[in-house]
């Protein structure tokens, strides 16, 4: 019986990676009253810890871009994911709080690239009508971090101290890296590259710049919610904050389902597969500005919301990559800088409103109003790709008869 390559060694070893990575960053949101006690700091300083995580990613995106560009891609991706086991032993060694931030940096440096480079090359590893679902597979390590390893890895730290939880992303770390050793093909194609002068020269395309601005604007419409759904949970929908971690569970459920779903949407028809999922995140948030009100329809919205807002990620990334064929390493590691972007740029329009005194039920229509900016993106991009095609289809043609008339 043949395989599904879906199911391929290498795929599994990429997602094994990303959930360690994905655990990483999303866990230290619920450690933070135990590292802000245990190195005697305010919770501002602890927040900065996730701020600081998220800029590392958005800043080491372009640097990491550049010092890998000539790197075979195996041996690119076992030495980020080296550097990213070295900095989470650093962050359980970390004796104070500016170590701590140093160790976070020196990780958040790690994921951009990784997740950049493996994406192209859990593309690589499928037949071309699956490229978008082996994105899939592997971005379903970052939602199962989610999932299972936030959870599990907040409520270690809370038994054993907050160290535990990061030597846990260690033996993660080791556990993937051992599974990249053996499993990743010993030779994988590098990417056609006219110079890094052109490959980076190519990212200022319309094209690839809308892509990149697409995967952006998704970010600040999730992040501009999500950030301050606690408060949603419990200020408006009436859900204790002991019921907050199976509730976000149910979220983490939907986020997988859509990023499964998603993959295989964008390897039927990309572009058209990326707009229905924008139209479906901006149906469910100007719902959920109604239903928040009330504790079992959130849920199902919650639900909902996630299949819908994960859905566009694998097709945004392969965009990225399609868009950027002379630098798809680079473009798909920059998209993971602009998708952290997103996230700090929604966390803070979100913070404004609420210092404005915008009730919370109006966070989900200001990001329903940001995908509505990535959805008119979007529409853009293909009404430039159909105008080349027509040009490209008129050019083809004009050559074609001259020939006839020389002929």
């Amino acid at each position: 019986m043949q395989q599904n390559p879906l199911l391929q060694r290498p795929l599994l070893s990429l997602s094994a990676a990303a959930f360690g990575i994905g655990t990483t960053e999303f866990v230290i949101m619920g450690l933070l009253p135990d590292v802000a006690t245990d190195l005697h700091v305010s919770a501002q300083q602890a927040g900065m810890l996730v701020s600081g995580y998220a800029l590392g990613v958005a800043v080491g995106a372009p640097i990491l871009a550049i010092l890998t560009a000539r790197w075979p891609r195996r041996a690119a991706l076992l030495a980020l994911i080296s550097l990213f086991t070295l900095g989470n032993i650093l962050c359980a060694l970390a004796p104070g709080y500016n170590t701590l931030m140093v160790a976070r940096v020196i990780t958040a440096f790690c994921h951009a690239a990784f997740f950049g480079i493996g994406a192209v090359v859990a593309a690589q590893l499928v037949p071309p009508n699956r490229r978008a679902q082996a994105v899939a597979i592997m971005f379903t390590g970052l939602t199962l971090a989610n999932v299972l390893g936030v959870p599990f890895g907040t409520a270690l730290g809370q038994w054993l101290g907050w160290r535990a939880t990061f030597w846990a992303v260690v033996l993660i770390g080791l556990a993937a890296l051992t599974a990249l050793w053996h499993w990743l093909p010993r030779t994988i194609p590098m990417t056609a590259s006219g110079g890094l002068v052109r490959e980076f020269r190519s990212l200022a395309r319309p094209q690839v710049q809308l892509a990149l601005l697409i995967s952006t604007l998704c970010s600040v419409s999730l992040f501009s919610v999500f950030t301050y759904i606690a408060y949603i949970l419990r200020d408006v929908s009436g859900w204790p904050t002991g019921d907050h971690s199976w509730i976000l569970l149910i979220f983490g459920v939907g986020i997988t389902v859509g990023g499964l779903l998603g993959g295989r949407l964008a390897d039927w028809r990309l572009l058209p597969a990326i707009g229905l999922s924008l139209a479906a995140v901006i149906v469910v948030l100007v719902l959920f500005a109604w239903t928040s009100r009330m504790a079992i329809p959130t849920l199902i919205t919650l639900f909902v919301w996630g299949v819908a807002t994960f859905s566009v990620g694998p097709g945004t990334q392969t965009r990225v990559i399609d868009t950027a064929r002379e630098a798809p390493n680079v473009a798909s590691t920059i998209n993971q800088g602009a998708f952290n972007l997103g996230n700090a740029t929604g966390a803070w329009l979100g913070g404004l409103m609420i210092g404005a005194g915008v009730s919370l039920t109006r966070l989900p229509l200001l990001g329903a109003a940001v995908a509505a900016l990535a959805l008119m993106a979007l529409l853009l991009s293909m009404y430039l790709e159909r105008r080349e095609t027509r040009a490209a289809a008129k050019a083809c043609d004009t050559l074609a008869q001259g020939e006839c008339a020389s002929g």
